[in-house]
């Protein structure tokens, strides 16, 4: 079963000097409009007055642009600002919901900063941007951004988010809405993968994909780069031109580690029915001498993308407890044998006499549960939840549909 869902796609933007200035403008204004709601709420709290409703702080808003101290409010769109006002709204609801226990508990909404790394803005349908004949993104009170088209969009947009990133990069990230046209034809085969650190992925059919390791490769430039900035004086020109500096050789790996996850998600999903992986304690292990490995791997992201992939294109995708013992299990005869130490890479069943891998066989006991997952025909039984993608704060979908992140290039 696919469910209808909207999907993120994401494109490089490269905006003039004039226009670099507009979005700056914009991205303070948002800002401060934040800031703004978010002191009147703080100081209602203290006072112990009611929670300001947020058509409380839509008026005050448009009775603070009348004001010479916000008049320059006026200079942007006022969608934009009324955007920065449902993120407050969308930051409270989350912190209210973990209270409860409705979701996982997070800190309350914080004020934000200009020198924050990270800068956004959204228009919606009734801001008037469009797409022009030439390809460019018409942005209001901004002017036409050359954008770099990496596919067709499948649908309209309904909205877009234009984002900053801390090495400087502009991208307009747009949603749009998909059906069930993408189903991929049934097939036979099943797989259960076994993720690590001196392999990626351990597939049950006994391939081994090697782990890039895009971090470690790139350490010694890292290194250079932050050795570059620390010796920077604060608040200097310099410095800063340093700061991007580092920012995009970091950039760099994240965005070329993302399109590994992928190139090789999308071939595992095109090539199995049922996918299985085991559900791993990612924020423990990023807790032990082996932190670094772990970052560098990635698995939480690829295993997200496999599991949104699964749901769109018609797939069934089971995660394993991690109280599971695959690799202490035999695949061949189902003996538990124990525990064994990591240097132990190979061992033989003490009951079958089989000689297994300890990769290899805690894949091909991760697979036998993708089977649970479809039946003999390979229809779906009972399909998965689509995982949280990384989200923009107060873009809400209708009740039935799901956000998911399709990137639409990779941003190098």
């Amino acid at each position: 079963m696919v469910i209808a869902m909207q999907l993120r796609y994401g494109f490089r933007l490269y905006p003039n000097g004039p226009q670099l200035s507009a979005l700056a403008r914009a991205f303070g204004c948002a800002r401060v409009v934040f800031n703004d709601a978010l002191r009147v709420r703080e100081d209602a709290r203290v006072t112990g007055l009611p929670f300001v409703t947020s058509a409380d702080l839509s008026k005050r808003l448009t009775a603070s642009k009348k004001t010479p101290e916000r008049a320059w409010l006026g200079e942007v769109s006022s969608v934009i600002l009324q955007q920065s006002l449902r993120d407050l709204d969308s930051a409270y609801r989350k912190f209210f919901d973990g209270l409860k226990g409705k979701r996982p508990k997070m800190g309350p909404p914080r004020f934000k900063s200009k020198r924050d790394t990270r800068q956004a803005i959204r228009f919606t349908a009734n801001a008037g941007w469009k797409i022009t004949p030439g390809g460019k993104l018409r942005l209001p009170k901004v002017g036409d951004v050359p954008v770099k088209w990496s596919r067709t969009l499948p649908s309209t947009p309904t909205t877009v988010t234009v984002i900053k990133d801390s090495a400087g990069r502009c991208f307009a990230s747009f949603i749009v809405e998909t059906g069930p046209e993408g189903v991929l034809t049934p097939v036979t085969p099943q797989v259960g993968i076994d993720l690590g650190l001196g392999h990626f992925a351990v597939l049950s059919d006994g391939r081994k994909i090697d782990s890039p390791r895009f971090l470690r490769r790139a350490e010694k430039r890292l290194k250079r780069a932050q050795h570059n900035l620390s010796r920077k004086a604060k608040g200097s020109n310099n410095r800063n031109k340093a700061r991007i500096t580092l920012a995009r050789a970091h950039a760099r790996v994240a965005d070329a580690r993302r399109e590994f996850h992928h190139q090789l998600s999308t071939k595992l999903i095109r090539e199995n029915q049922a996918i299985a992986v085991e559900d791993l304690a990612v924020k423990g292990l990023a807790r032990t001498r082996l932190a670094k490995s772990v970052h560098d791997a990635g698995w939480s992201q690829f295993v997200a993308m496999l599991a949104y992939k699964a749901d769109r294109y018609g797939r069934a995708f089971v995660r394993i407890g991690r109280f599971e013992p695959p690799s202490q299990v035999c695949s061949a005869c189902g003996v538990k044998d124990g525990p064994k130490p990591l240097h132990v890479r190979e061992w033989t069943c003490r009951e079958c006499g089989t000689v297994l891998d300890r990769d290899i066989n805690a894949a091909v006991n991760i697979a036998k549960a993708a089977g649970l997952a479809v039946t003999a025909c390979g229809a779906r039984i009972r399909p998965g939840l689509v995982p949280a993608q990384r989200e923009e704060t107060g873009t809400r979908p209708e009740p039935h549909r799901t956000i998911v992140r399709q990137t639409g290039i990779a941003f190098l």
